[in-house]
């Protein structure tokens, strides 16, 4: 892509999705990640309405009477986009593929990072790290991020979303927020790494996907490309049999991610290739705020 091309392609998504980025900022991320990043200043005595949870049990213990820890949020958060840019990403057949919808949800994200002041970084994963971004603040990094997502060709197809999660488990130490924007088709366990980062950061999960997915329709017999593993292969689509199993297999993918995000403790959603994505983030701020 020339320059000229590119910086064309990048006005683009900064002028559609900076209407969408007004509403997200001042509808509901502030009030979602508002005091995520926090660092204890002190205790004092409970007063009727503080927080429980907040109670210093030592403290309390030691002077037979209750205290609660203050906390005081920080000056700067940073917010991380882990991006999964393997093959399946390329997939799409409604408004978009899934990697034009992940670089509008980066886009939006970013952007409402830039608007609260937040620092925004990246990390680009297939089945290893590819690329790191570290965190800075300002609208100019927001629009490199976005440059290098649009021209970003990785050495792999394949996913392996562990590798992201441990990069940055390793290499970003203070509390941040961190958004891991996929569809989720892994072959390895990826949860496990998700719980642990949890536990010292704020993580969120949105999953790409594409409603054509969902269910294998009746086209006869196709010729179907595995992007990730470069595989092609005849599927005889018109098979009641190879549809409902189909059908099952997606189901049980579907379950499982529902019942693993929900046992890791972190926040998901799920956004579609079709455009309504900004209702799901919406829903999902605004769940958070309460």
């Amino acid at each position: 892509m020339e320059t000229k091309e590119l910086l064309s392609k990048v006005r683009e998504i900064e002028l559609k999705t900076r209407g969408l980025t007004k509403q997200v900022f001042s509808g509901e991320y502030h009030s979602a990640f508002k005091g995520r990043g926090m660092t204890f200043s002190e205790v004092k005595n409970y007063q009727y309405g503080d927080d429980v949870r907040n109670i210093d049990w030592n403290v309390t213990a030691r002077f037979n009477e209750p205290f609660i820890k203050v906390f005081e949020e920080e000056r700067e958060l940073s917010v991380f986009l882990v991006l999964d840019i393997s093959g399946s990403n390329n997939f799409g057949t409604r408004q978009k593929s899934k990697k034009e919808l992940m670089l509008e949800v980066a886009a939006v994200l970013a952007f409402s990072a830039v608007a609260n002041n937040d620092k925004i970084g990246a990390i680009f994963v297939s089945d290893n790290v590819e690329k790191y971004i570290p965190p800075k603040k300002g609208r100019s990094h927001a629009l490199m991020i976005l440059r290098e997502l649009i021209l970003f060709k990785p050495k792999s197809q394949d996913t392996h979303l562990n590798e992201g999660l441990r990069f940055f488990r390793n290499v970003v130490k203070k509390r941040s927020i961190c958004f891991l924007i996929s569809d989720f088709y892994d072959e390895h366990d990826f949860f496990e790494g998700l719980k642990i980062a949890n536990s010292k950061h704020d993580m969120v999960a949105l999953r790409l996907f594409d409603p054509s997915e969902q269910k294998l329709p009746n086209f006869g017999l196709v010729k179907m490309f595995d992007a990730e593993k470069g595989l092609v292969r005849w599927v005889n689509t018109s098979s009641k049999r190879v549809r409902e199993n189909y059908n099952k297999r997606y189901m049980t993918f579907e379950q499982n991610l529902n019942d693993n995000f929900r046992r890791s403790g972190v926040d998901y959603a799920m956004l579609s290739t079709e455009g309504k994505y900004l209702a799901e983030l919406n829903k999902l701020f605004l769940t958070r705020s309460r």
